[in-house]
């Protein structure tokens, strides 16, 4: 799919959404069309509370919608939280130093993330989180994350966020 078809499809799917569940579908089938993903989720932050939650996911045995989880501080909420940058790692041995369930993460065949901030307002208000096999995020297909989808990952976050 081309990616004029692929947004084209997007933009069908996110403003025919009724549930928050189909707008982030829609952005999972847009990130997993123009970069490629095998794990696909999104968390969103409260920093008052310090807590994140997972409103979406494409895996809900592994990776459920329900709970919370405390924010931890350290060199990923350095990179994310406060420069708002992407997070990339490349190797299970990097995505351990920064997630504690990188064991789990490694048995469902993924062993890189890319971890694009959702910032509104110049707060952090998400994240997108995709993973998949080993090296698979290379700066070509990050520079495209970001290029690609900063914007449609806004849109499906506010969208959903509207649905809810």
């Amino acid at each position: 799919m081309t990616k004029d078809a692929a947004l084209v499809q997007f933009e069908g799917a996110l403003s025919a959404a009724t549930t928050s569940d189909q707008a982030y579908a829609a952005l999972s089938d847009l990130w997993k069309s123009v970069v490629g993903a095998k794990l696909f989720t999104v968390m969103t932050v409260d920093m008052e509370t310090e807590l994140a939650q997972r409103p979406y996911t494409n895996d809900p045995v592994n990776y459920p919608t329900s709970g919370t989880k405390s924010i931890t501080r350290n060199s990923w909420f350095s990179v994310v939280h406060e420069r708002h940058e992407c997070f990339v790692a490349n190797s299970i041995e990097e995505i351990a130093e920064v997630f504690p369930d990188y064991e789990l993460i490694n048995s469902l065949g993924c062993q890189s993330v890319v971890n694009l901030p959702i910032v509104i307002g110049g707060t952090l208000a998400a994240t997108v989180n995709v993973l998949h096999e080993e090296g698979y995020y290379t700066e070509e297909r990050v520079q495209r994350a970001k290029d690609m989808l900063k914007l449609p990952s806004m849109a499906a976050l506010c969208v959903a966020q509207r649905l809810s």
